[in-house]
């Protein structure tokens, strides 16, 4: 039978049908069952299609919002000619309208009637919508500018050509351009909000602002030839014509001179002569209207759960204590023979871990970690993406204020993932971190899962998650759970690598302490960096770089030891239900395979997948 004549068929019967129901008439038990399967069909299918059509328009609804964090950070380039305006009240509030609206449309979908992944979606779907709204109340676009975050100093990095926006055609030149032109109205909009945050009591510590006004400085040139964000225009590539290379150099020229220098004279002066002297001198969230409340939901944003600082912050010592003994069992075998809670100011002390002599070296450092990792890959993933990870030092501009990081593959494929080493004084780089750093910025971490996840067949919203700030809990926690799989693979017999690995779950520990100090116990920032210095044993220059960007994204820092926890929590549990049968492949499918998850998702598929397995 032909598809017109089968589909011509099809539309026959159930009009019969249709005109029997109506008389009155019984049909026969075979027809009525037809029928009713048929019409819960065209109800799935229609439920199905308002879902996609719902998960689209959020996912498109957030890059108009904010491209840069949404859509460009995450490796989606259909946005790249944007930087959004979210910081301005009015698209503000027409942003959470539009969120309702969809809640509404949400709450019309029969979850039962949808396919198993569509179910998934739903409920991924609900909990974002539902996260972003419980943010609204609480006025977050009058703190627009930090050190750590900000728009121009991101449009800055991306000049290079290197980051997640690529500058190698004449489009990328001219989408780069586009958000260029934008950035003097964002920058006013920025002013205007923090003037409204003086007089709300909104105001960022003087400690910030005086860290963040070196960073906006040093974006000003004395000519249009020395700003790098008109640098793009001296790496033209040959294959550019002279028509294009005339026009965008004149361009670009326009943008420069008459809109983002001005604007960030404009943005400078405020900061030195209007902000700086009424920033406060508190350092947590505590101290600002409503404060407590606020970080409470930054935690909920952060962890996925409604968990209470003062139970996080016994946590963290809890953890740092654990690691501790850990440390100290490990001490002989590195030669270490003194006091245990100097261990760690110990092995700062020592020259012997100090290897490089350039920056160079220290890349190829990390790509025969990557090589050693490659070869034990397959014993513990069958997931794994096929977008390349490449290696580059952070940028100048962003080093001294920088953690190391890594930057997602575009789904199109035009940008492999960077891992991104901050290399301030290559001969100062110590090998101690790098085993256990790569495995977190790099794979198993944050690459394989961010890379993995533009691979498979999801919705725009899930696909495009990895940079989102509430999915730290699952990000960060899976890269920090993928450190502690260096000891499976063999990776931590070198006693330097391992107490690697300890120092930085360390960190992790410690942020869980100093960050509730600071948001709920009223802890001071010299406080909190003292502590880092004692239990990490890092200078105080390091202690206070970490701090300070503690300080302006409360409970993020939060999100990695809680993640880590969960995921190790539910693979003992695995473990212990399957005993022989429990496969580290599988398990780690389960948790990568559907892509992003909240932690409270992520326990329920795995469960499921521990049942379905006994």
């Amino acid at each position: 039978m032909s598809p017109v004549r089968r589909s011509r068929s099809a539309l026959t019967a159930a009009l019969l049908a249709t005109a029997i129901l109506g008389s009155g008439v019984s049909l026969p038990a075979s027809a009525a069952r037809n029928t009713g399967h048929s019409k819960a069909q065209t109800q799935a299918g229609n439920a199905a299609q308002q879902l996609a059509r719902i998960a689209a328009e959020f996912h498109r609804a957030r890059c108009r919002f904010d491209p840069l964090l949404f859509a460009t950070a995450n490796g989606d380039s259909r946005y790249d000619d944007q930087i959004g305006l979210s910081i301005s009240p009015k698209l503000r509030a027409q942003q959470f309208n539009q969120y309702r609206a969809m809640q509404k449309q949400l709450m019309t979908l029969k979850r039962s009637q949808l396919a198993a992944q569509d179910q998934l979606t739903y409920e991924l779907l609900t909990y974002e919508l539902n996260n972003a709204m419980q943010l609204e109340s609480f006025p977050e676009h009058l703190l627009p500018l930090n050190h750590f975050d900000n728009v121009p100093s991101t449009l800055a990095n991306y000049a290079d050509g290197n980051g997640s926006q690529p500058l190698a055609t004449v489009a990328q030149y001219r989408a780069y351009l586009n958000r260029l032109k934008q950035l003097p109205a964002w920058i006013d909009q920025a002013i205007a909000n923090m003037q409204q945050g003086v007089r709300s009591g909104v105001v960022q510590p003087a400690a910030i602002t005086t860290a963040l006004l070196p960073q906006m400085r040093a974006l000003r040139s004395d000519s249009v030839e020395r700003s790098i964000y008109y640098s793009p225009v001296l790496r033209f590539p040959a294959s550019f014509s002279a028509a294009d290379r005339q026009q965008l150099t004149s361009a670009y020229r326009t943008a420069v001179e008459r809109g983002i220098a001005p604007a960030l004279n404009r943005l400078v002066q405020f900061l030195e002569n209007d902000y700086l002297p009424v920033s406060r001198a508190s350092s947590g969230w505590s101290a600002l209207p409503n404060g407590a409340a606020w970080y409470a939901a930054r935690i909920k944003d952060s962890t996925n759960l409604p968990l209470q600082a003062e139970a996080v912050h016994a946590l963290g010592l809890q953890e740092v204590a654990r690691i501790q003994q850990q440390m100290a069992a490990l001490a002989p075998r590195l030669g270490y023979t003194g006091p245990a809670p100097q261990l760690p100011q110990w092995v700062a002390a020592q020259e012997q871990y100090r290897i490089f002599t350039s920056d160079a070296q220290v890349l190829d450092a990390y790509r025969a970690i990557y090589a050693q990792v490659q070869e034990k890959l397959p014993t513990y993933f069958s997931l794994i993406p096929k977008a390349q990870l490449e290696l580059h030092l952070e940028p100048e501009l962003t080093r001294a204020t920088a953690s190391d990081h890594y930057t997602p593959s575009a789904a199109d494929g035009s940008h492999p993932g960077v891992f991104w080493p901050v290399v301030n004084d290559a001969k100062q780089y110590s090998r101690v971190d790098m085993v256990s750093l790569f495995l977190h910025e790099g794979v198993p971490g944050h690459h394989l899962h961010a890379a993995l996840l533009k691979e498979l067949p999801l919705p725009d919203f899930r696909k495009f998650s990895t940079e989102n700030p509430n999915s730290a809990a699952y990000t960060e926690g899976w890269a920090l759970y993928s450190e502690t799989l260096g000891k499976e693979m063999g990776l931590y017999e070198d006693p330097v690598a391992y107490y690697g690995h300890l120092n930085a779950e360390m960190l992790r520990a410690a942020r869980l302490v100093v960050d509730t100090g600071l948001h709920a116990k009223g802890w001071s920032r010299e406080q909190a960096i003292a502590y880092l210095v004692e239990t990490l044993g890092w200078p105080e220059a390091r202690a206070k770089n970490q701090i300070e960007r503690y300080m302006v994204w409360p409970a993020q820092a939060l999100s990695y030891k809680i993640g880590a926890l969960k995921i190790q929590e539910l693979r003992q549990r695995a473990q212990t239900a399957l005993g022989d049968k429990f496969s580290f492949p599988q398990f780690h499918a389960v948790v990568i395979g559907d892509g992003t998850l909240p932690l409270p998702i992520l326990e329920a598929r795995v469960q499921r997948w521990i049942a379905s397995q006994r």
